[in-house]
């Protein structure tokens, strides 16, 4: 009886070990195949050589990419959004950004978008967009003393149920970190879907960087000439849960042609290094820029 016991442990103790081998191959397969994207993406963004483009939860972004081979997801599982009489959830909102050569990222985005008012019309995938962002001088995001510089460019492509063009993107971004806090300047300018001239100008604060919780500040003002111009206030908080995890959540309101907008974001980024890389994830994270056009 007790060797049969023995022999039944011996059994399940190798089940469960093929399966921690199966789980842990499982893995290191889906890393291999987000990484694999990043670098499709980069290149076709380099070969095609588009013209000129974050940070959750905000619009604007930060002068930072991920480290090299290093990969970021940011995710939005659910958000509300109020537009007028209108309401729609966002679910999911992603963006995919990796580190594939030393102070380059490509950034991938959209996010879906379901009404939820009567008559609110189909769901769509929109804010889509693929992005190069590059540090043009490292400073105190990348541990270095004085202001981070930092440009992203890129296509905005079409959507499914929305904008059908395509557009073009450039942004430069300025960051600089006090004891008090660390400040993120944005300037943009867009050739939207349908052909029309953008401009954004974005101002981020953020609490100190040694809070656990730090508390989170956002103003842009928008215009897109001959439609639309938004501004836009946001508050919110960032928890940073470890340097590969953050949780964030925050309100905005803006002005949009004088029509209020109402929108409650919240969601998470998370990190991880390519396989094989075994060099640690710097602290913090950098987030994606979603833009109005984006």
């Amino acid at each position: 009886m007790a060797g049969s016991l023995a022999l039944a442990d011996v059994a399940v103790r190798c089940r469960m070990a093929s399966g921690q081998d199966r789980s842990w191959r499982l893995h290191g397969r889906l890393a291999g195949l987000l990484v694999a994207i990043g670098r499709v993406a980069a290149a076709v963004i380099c070969l095609l050589a588009w013209p000129a483009a974050a940070y959750r939860p905000f619009d604007g972004t930060d002068a930072a990419v991920a480290a090299l081979n290093e990969v970021e997801i940011e995710l939005e599982p659910a958000g509300r959004l109020q537009t007028g009489s209108q309401s729609s959830l966002i679910a999911p909102g992603v963006v995919f950004n990796y580190g594939f050569a030393e102070r380059w990222e490509v950034v991938l985005q959209s996010q879906m978008l379901t009404p939820i008012s009567p008559g609110g019309g189909p769901a769509s995938l929109a804010a889509t967009g693929a992005f190069l962002k590059y540090v043009i001088q490292p400073g105190v995001l990348q541990g270095q003393s004085g202001i981070s510089i930092a440009t992203e460019f890129g296509p905005l492509l079409p959507g499914i149920n929305a904008e059908p063009g395509v557009g073009f993107s450039w942004a430069g971004i300025v960051s600089q970190r006090w004891d008090w806090g660390t400040a993120h300047f944005n300037v943009e300018a867009n050739l939207t879907r349908d052909q029309q001239g953008e401009a954004f100008l974005d101002v981020i604060l953020e609490g100190p960087s040694t809070w656990k919780v730090r508390p989170v500040f956002e103003t842009f003002y928008d215009k897109v000439w001959t439609q639309a111009e938004t501004r836009s206030v946001l508050l919110g908080a960032i928890w940073q849960v470890e340097n590969d995890l953050s949780l964030d959540a925050a309100f905005r309101y803006a002005l949009v042609n004088g029509h209020p907008v109402n929108e409650i974001r919240a969601g998470l980024t998370f990190a991880f290094k390519e396989q094989g890389d075994t060099t640690p994830i710097r602290p913090g994270a950098s987030f994606g820029n979603w833009g109005l056009s984006r």
